[in-house]
């Protein structure tokens, strides 16, 4: 059965590839493969199939793909939204461990990874239902009936949409380095240094979708995400020791049809803010609804608003943790410590309690230089380099 989706998923898609695959080298079947060899470094057994999620985005069927482990376990179940352009294969460092007491469901989130690909509406907060009506009929074909949620990134934006939507189903919502939460500042020429050259690239580029660049390579492609990310291959190197598999996974996630990233393209304000931002929205979510953020010390997203909503919902148990060291990528980056901390949030639902919360204040939660660094043209594209040894950043912007 699985089989016969990924064909009709691939057929939806036929019309799209035609032309392009005369120029840029991939295919869903080569996405599979490369997310095989990724997922082979797991020890766990693990499944894959699609799953259902109806018309929920246009009038065809879309199907959900979805990787799970231990779904024999008695625990509380996790499931995990990865970021934006993005997909499964990345919870690699994770899914072992996070494996261990309950059963983990990952999915590559509608119109990415090797789920169906339909066109969103280009209104931001219809695009935004769609992505989380998704979801929810995914949670109903697999009979979930409640689970912690973790989200990273563009995931922890739509997680916490989610949560807002459907809060009878989260037993505790996790945000890793969530995206789309503060309001775009109306100073942000001034509070972020740009050079020149990068203001000008960025306005040129603004009305494109931001992996554009991938897709436009054609056949260089692969080697332009190798050259551009080498960071990525450093965080991955423990159990990933073939320094083409992760570069390879993640182009063929990004250059078949984005229409996934169409859709984020729709909902954002410039890369780093959401037209309609989170924060604003978090006082809707349910009183008691316990909430986790887990920040990367050098991270470009800011960790304000998870401090914020600490003091907004005071009523409400909200943690903030922040991984010393760690970037953006901080489930990768320090895998170890964010395996811990949501082994523990795991074994404190299983239990039915709260873990202790960490004694931390915004002040000491950010490496300043991360917060006024220069962005490069690698960054505005979204193939960002994640410092996370000792060397600053360049603040030039080359």
């Amino acid at each position: 059965m699985t089989e016969e989706i990924g064909l009709e998923v691939e057929r939806q898609q036929e019309s799209w590839f035609g032309s392009w695959l005369r120029w840029c080298p991939t295919s869903l079947s080569l996405l599979r493969e490369a997310e095989k060899v990724l997922l082979s470094n797991l020890k766990r057994s693990y499944r894959g199939r699609y799953v259902p999620a109806g018309c929920c985005v246009g009038k065809e069927e879309s199907h959900v793909w979805t990787v799970s482990l231990n779904e024999e376990s008695e625990g509380v179940p996790l499931v995990l939204l990865h970021g934006f352009g993005s997909g499964v294969g990345l919870w690699c460092l994770n899914l072992d461990a996070m494996a261990a007491d309950r059963p983990v469901y990952a999915m590559d989130i509608i119109g990415f990874g090797r789920s169906s690909r339909p066109h969103f509406t280009k209104d931001p907060l219809e695009a935004e239902r769609e992505f989380i009506t998704s979801i929810e009929h995914w949670r109903q074909q697999l009979g979930l009936d409640k689970f912690i949620l973790l989200g990273h990134s563009f995931g922890g934006f739509l997680a916490a949409s989610y949560a807002i939507k459907h809060p009878d189903r989260v037993e505790h919502l996790v945000l890793a380095d969530p995206w789309g939460f503060p309001e775009r500042p109306l100073d942000v020429g001034e509070r972020y240094k740009f050079p020149l050259w990068v203001k000008a690239v960025g306005t040129l580029l603004q009305p494109f979708n931001p992996l554009f660049i991938i897709r436009t390579a054609g056949p260089w492609g692969p080697k332009l995400l190798q050259k551009a990310r080498p960071d990525l291959v450093r965080k991955f190197s423990s159990l990933v020791k073939d320094e083409e598999v992760i570069p390879n996974y993640l182009y063929h996630c990004n250059a078949q049809d984005p229409t996934g990233e169409s859709a984020f393209h729709t909902l954002m304000a410039g890369f780093g803010w959401a037209k309609y931002p989170m924060l604003q929205r978090m006082d809707s979510l349910r009183k008691g609804l316990p909430i986790t953020l887990i920040y990367g010390s050098r991270s470009w997203v800011d960790h304000d608003p998870g401090f914020q909503i600490k003091y907004m919902r005071q009523d409400s148990y909200v943690d903030v943790q922040v991984i010393n060291g760690a970037g953006h990528h901080v489930y990768a980056d320090r895998a170890r410590e964010f395996n811990d901390i949501v082994q523990s949030i795991g074994i404190h639902a299983d239990a039915g309690t709260l873990p202790t919360k960490t004694n931390i204040s915004t002040d000491d939660s950010l490496d300043q230089s991360t917060r006024d660094a220069g962005q490069t043209i690698t960054d505005m594209i979204n193939v960002r380099y994640d410092h996370t040894d000792d060397q600053q950043w360049d603040h030039t912007g080359t």
